[in-house]
């Protein structure tokens, strides 16, 4: 029965009882008294009978008022302006909140975003200063998206509707309690705060009417028709440490290392400095260098001051992950870095990278449209390496360095094509450095005790032999090979043996212990003649020979580069060929023979641009530009070395800069 029926009826039953009992108490006095003297006892009745219907009359109206609100179902505390104080000490998000007014003018707004960036603090905070705009109604409701029993949109229709009307009486359908939802916001100048939303589905019941404006948050990304989307990221380093300031001024100078060391995540950098704040005794200097070790800082970082701490934030997402998704975000702790689809299908084994897709849309996973590549946050890598059991830990690591052993091997084969394949392979390596460096690094920790990582670490130095020598720097190169050497010799390899053996010879030429890189060539030597490796035995001794010139025993070094000649040519390897003659050049050069050089010089230049060897022609330009200034030839020497200079710039080789030098020292003169 409708509600205004039931006072109607009230009023009936009122109106009737009163007009008895008037007509009871004026106009039947003769009836009254007839039955008073014939019976004393029909008399106290009818006595009671008037006195009765007077009441019925009086409080016929505040009894069912009463009874209204005493037999109402138990309903959730509504109120038409219940928002929430942002917290107190809110900084920055200058641009988002001027980007979300802009569109709130056409539509409403998701922010998404991943556990403890500050979703809701920045809805709340947009949302206070919309108030006026919005002045018949601000609501601020908790859709518990994160528990395992999210709040249903009927429920959150009624609250809406009962905030308006409490004493509605709401239909049993969703589609008539949307239909009264809409009626009840229709004309509304009204804002609706739709906090930790589940997902569209639990959303796209409450979108209102034009006239009312939606702002929800959620953990997980999604689209609905005029929902203006934005994903929240953490804070810049000056508004994280702007916000430890404010929190705890004590911090001082250390507020920008805790709050790199808190992933500049909002969540953290409160707790850590509420527990700084809330603990004199605590040195920040002390507690900075307590969050430096990465399997004590979620503990280290606390709860103080914040409602749930970060690790219990991140778990309410973990927690609601299918078992698929699960397993895949706890492996994705091995990654240091950021990282492509390719690689996680096969360190994850996750096909299609669909699991991956669903940890995106979870936010608990990062992704650069731009650059087209993932990434954790370092709390939640820490999270998922956490949960991380060891042998799972150790098979995805050994997954992990098989696939960056591959990159790695792609890269120096980009570089080789020479070209426009230079700059991909060096491009390659640059960003995925961090990977491909934690992977050889894994197998250098187990080389000793397990073949495969043995072999991955023996593999490492030869698979990016040309992209390692320009990005690595000589020591770090030394380590690669040498736990590449101790992998080879646990594995008996002689070949990969002599080859580890000559590149330390090569790592130790570039720092300048010409006598120690002798002493690993000859070793090498001896091992590729012994297993007959001919190519490999030309470059050793090509690399003996340029041992001796630095050294400056200069008719020595061109025995070895004769050697070097005669092999190379034998065996058809022009890249070594090329190599040959370019250090031919420079002997000659070395001992004043300008013009025989240059004839080196020249036919290394041809070898070069036929092969598409970049670095190598760059290389014999250079030297004939310092060979044609001695024959005072500086006009061509220019040109040459302008030419050498492009194509170091365009490889970013090292040795620009000293062409970039001699140009100017050489114009400067003209």
């Amino acid at each position: 029965m409708p509600n205004w029926l039931k006072w109607v009826i009230t009023g009936l039953v009122a109106l009737v009882a009163a007009g008895i009992a008037a007509w009871l108490t004026w106009w039947a006095p003769a009836i009254w008294s007839t039955a008073r003297t014939r019976s004393t006892d029909f008399g106290l009745l009818t006595n009671f009978v008037q006195c009765a219907l007077w009441a019925i009359g009086a409080v016929a109206f505040p009894f069912r008022w009463w009874l209204s609100h005493r037999l109402a179902p138990p309903v959730a505390k509504t109120f038409l302006h219940d928002l929430r104080l942002p917290v107190q000490g809110f900084v920055g998000r200058t641009k988002e909140l001027r980007e979300l007014r802009q569109q709130l003018r056409s539509g409403g707004a998701l922010i998404y975003g991943m556990p403890g960036v500050g979703k809701t603090e920045l809805a709340l905070k947009l949302a206070r200063d919309l108030r006026r705009c919005y002045r018949h109604a601000q609501f601020d409701l908790n859709l518990a998206g994160t528990t395992p029993e999210p709040l249903k949109p009927t429920n959150a229709m009624s609250q809406v509707i009962l905030g308006f009307h409490p004493e509605a009486k709401l239909p049993e359908g969703e589609a008539e309690l949307r239909a009264r939802y809409c009626s009840a916001l229709d004309g509304k100048r009204a804002l609706l705060l739709m906090d930790n939303a589940a997902d569209a589905n639990q959303v796209r019941p409450l979108v209102p009417p034009a006239s009312c404006v939606l702002l929800v948050t959620s953990r997980h990304h999604f689209t609905l028709p005029g929902l203006f989307a934005t994903n929240l990221d953490v804070l810049p380093p000056a508004d994280a440490r702007d916000l430890l300031l404010k929190i705890a001024p004590r911090i001082g100078n250390r507020a920008g290392e805790i709050a790199r060391l808190c992933g500049y995540l909002p969540l953290a950098l409160r707790a850590a400095g509420s527990l700084l704040a809330a603990t004199p005794d605590l040195d920040p200097a002390q507690y900075a260098q307590a969050l430096h070790d990465e399997r004590q800082r979620l503990e280290r970082i606390g709860t103080e001051g914040v409602p749930i701490g970060v690790e219990a934030s991140f778990g309410l997402s973990y927690q609601r992950l299918p078992d698929d998704a699960a397993a895949v975000f706890r492996k994705l702790a091995v990654f240091p870095g950021t990282f492509d689809a390719e690689a996680e299908e096969a360190v994850c084994e996750d096909a299609e990278h669909r699991r991956l897709s669903e940890l995106v849309r979870r936010s608990l996973v990062q992704w650069d449209a731009k650059s087209e590549r993932y990434r954790l946050h370092d709390l939640v890598r820490l999270f998922a390496q956490s949960r991380l059991a060891e042998d799972q830990r150790q098979a995805a690591q050994l997954r992990h360095a098989h696939h960056y052993l591959a990159v790695l091997s792609t890269a120096n084969d980009f570089y080789l094509k020479g070209g426009d394949g230079i700059l991909r392979g060096l491009g390659l390596y640059d960003t995925e450095q961090t990977n491909v460096q934690a992977g050889q690094a894994w197998a250098a920790r187990h080389a000793a005790e397990d073949d495969t990582a043995a072999r991955l670490c023996s593999d490492y130095p030869d698979a990016g032999v040309y992209v390692l020598s320009l990005r690595l720097h000589p020591r770090e190169h030394i380590s690669w090979l040498e736990a590449g050497l101790a992998g080879a010799r646990r594995l008996k390899d002689r070949e990969a043996e002599g080859r580890h053996l000559g590149n330390l010879g090569n790592a130790y030429a570039a720092l300048g212990e010409t006598r120690k890189a002798i002493e690993f060539y000859e070793q090498a030597l001896a091992i590729l003649r012994q297993i007959g490796d001919r190519r490999a035995e030309g470059q050793d001794l090509g690399n003996l020979g340029l041992a001796y010139a630095a050294l400056g025993e200069t008719r020595k070094a061109i025995e070895f580069f004769e050697q070097q000649l005669t092999i190379t040519r034998e065996i058809g390897d022009r890249p070594g060929e090329g190599t040959a003659l370019g250090n031919l050049g420079n002997a000659y050069a070395a001992l004043g023979e300008t013009r025989k050089a240059i004839e080196f010089y020249e036919q290394r230049l041809n070898i070069a641009r036929e092969i598409g060897d970049r670095r190598g022609e760059g290389t014999a330009l250079w030297n004939m530009s310092l060979a044609l200034d001695r024959l005072g030839q500086r006009a061509q020497a220019i040109a040459n070395a302008e030419a050498a200079l492009a194509i170091y710039q365009q490889i970013e080789s090292p040795n620009a800069e000293m062409v970039r030098r001699q140009l100017a020292e050489w114009r400067k003169a003209k």
